[in-house]
Order: C-alpha cells, then structure tokens, then sequence
C-alpha cells in the first residue's frame, strides 16, 4: 500500500527509537534513575512504587515492557493510518469519475499519479490496461482485482500485529507466572516453610507477571478487533468505488460504440 511516506516513516522511526532505548539503554543506569526517585518519595509501610512491583515481577516483566510498547505503538500508528480520507481519496475520485466518462484516459491517470492512496493505485492499474484500439474489459477488471488484493494486505499487516501483541503477553505473563511458582515450590522442598519471605517474593512474582500480561493483552485484542472492523468497512468501500468506477468506463465505451 502507498501512503504518505513522510507520516509512516515518522512514526516507525518512533516506535524503533523507543524501542531501541529500553533495549540499550543500561539497566543499571536505568534502575539507579527509579531508585533516587523512589527514595525521594514517601510511601506508607508495606506500598511498592511502580519500579518496586516491575523488579518483583522478575524476568519475565523485560519482554512484556517490549511487548507494552509496542502495543502503544501499534495503536497509535494505526489510529493515524487506518482513515478513510486517507485510502478512499473522495476529491479525487470524483474527477476521475468524471474523465472516465468522457473516457479520458490520460486524465485519469495524471489525477491518479497526483494523489497518492490505495484506491488510486487500483484504478491507475487497471487504466494501466486499457487499449483504446481493442479494449478488453476482462483485463482490466483481472488488473483492479490484482491491485486490490495487493494493496489491501498491506495495513492489515499492522493491525494483525496488534493481535500478537495481545495473544504473547498473557503467555509472557503465564511462563512468568510458572517460573515463579517453580521458585516457590523449589524454596518450599529446600528450606521448608521457615524463610516466608523467600516464599512470598517467588509468588508475588508469579501473580504480577500474569496481571501484567492480561494489563497488556486485552487493551492490545480490543483495538485489534477495533481497528479491524474499521478496516473492513474502508476495505469494501474501495471495492465498491473501484466497481463503480470500472461501470462508468464501460458504459461510456459502450455509448461510444453505440453512436
């Protein structure tokens, strides 16, 4: 799918750049910043701040982090990708309606050149295929199917990556939650029940790696099935224009030949 190039490569550096810096950023460096600030603040006996449940949750919270961020990303990205302005061209489409009427094919194509979008793309491919001296409607019409299928895939890679973003984090969550378990029960068999601390850390490592991934994954499933019906509709209303557009040819051909 082409889009504006400018906003998609804007908000993928982004993304990469935040990414990027809770990747390299070193974690020693990282949890000294949270402790200062924890020192600083005041906290009644037995609260943890936000950074004291992450360092609880053990190693599991790392990839549900990568896997929250992205999430955000995602969503973000899509909110301003997934517009129908931004595929359906409605200004454009009108005047290229108009020149097919009056089968002017070079105008169509320069005003589908002007505007870039998905639907101009499938119109401009099957234009692409017209013969003036020996029109042939089944080429045409193969190239608009060929286009649509081609550009439509496209954003509905990113939407679908919402949905691995909301099945990974309650499995993260789940393989944190076992983990943490297996300490708790490896603890138990070694020293009994005599260090309760040590037993209390394993499970509450345990319970915050699954409420974490559940924090994570249903936000993520929501906007996938969101921004998918969304898609849905833009997705049939190409169809619908590309059809409408592909009918106002043949009929101004078929004037043509019948004049």
């Amino acid at each position: 799918m082409k889009m504006p190039a400018l906003s998609t490569r804007i908000w993928l550096l982004a993304v990469l750049v935040i990414l990027s810096a809770f990747v390299l950023l070193p974690q020693e460096s990282l949890f000294a910043q949270a402790e200062e600030v924890a020192a600083e603040e005041v906290t009644a006996p037995g609260d943890k701040s936000l950074f004291d449940m992450f360092k609880a949750g053990g190693w599991a919270m790392y990839p549900l982090l990568l896997l929250s961020i992205s999430g955000f990303g995602l969503i973000i990205f899509n909110f301003l990708a997934i517009k129908p302005e931004a595929f359906l061209s409605p200004k454009t489409i009108t005047s290229v309606d108009e020149a097919l009427s009056n089968l002017d094919v070079e105008e169509a194509k320069r005003l589908c050149e002007e505007t870039t979008s998905p639907v101009t793309n499938i119109v401009a491919a099957g234009l692409s295929r017209v013969d003036t001296s020996a029109y042939d409607e089944t080429a045409v019409k193969e190239a608009l199917e060929e286009a649509s299928a081609e550009e439509l895939s496209g954003p509905f890679v990113l939407i679908n990556y919402l949905s691995v973003v909301g099945t990974l984090s309650p499995m993260v969550g789940l393989l944190g939650t076992v983990s943490g378990m297996v300490k708790a029960f490896n603890a138990i068999a070694s020293e009994g029940v005599g260090n309760p601390q040590q037993l209390a850390d394993n499970i509450s490592e345990a319970l915050i790696t699954t409420a974490t991934g559940m924090i994570i994954g249903i936000p993520a499933m929501f906007f996938y099935f969101f921004f998918k019906n969304r898609y849905g509709k833009i997705a049939s209303r190409i169809g619908r224009i590309s059809g409408d557009l592909f009918f106002t040819f043949n009929s101004a051909i078929r004037r043509q030949a019948g004049s």
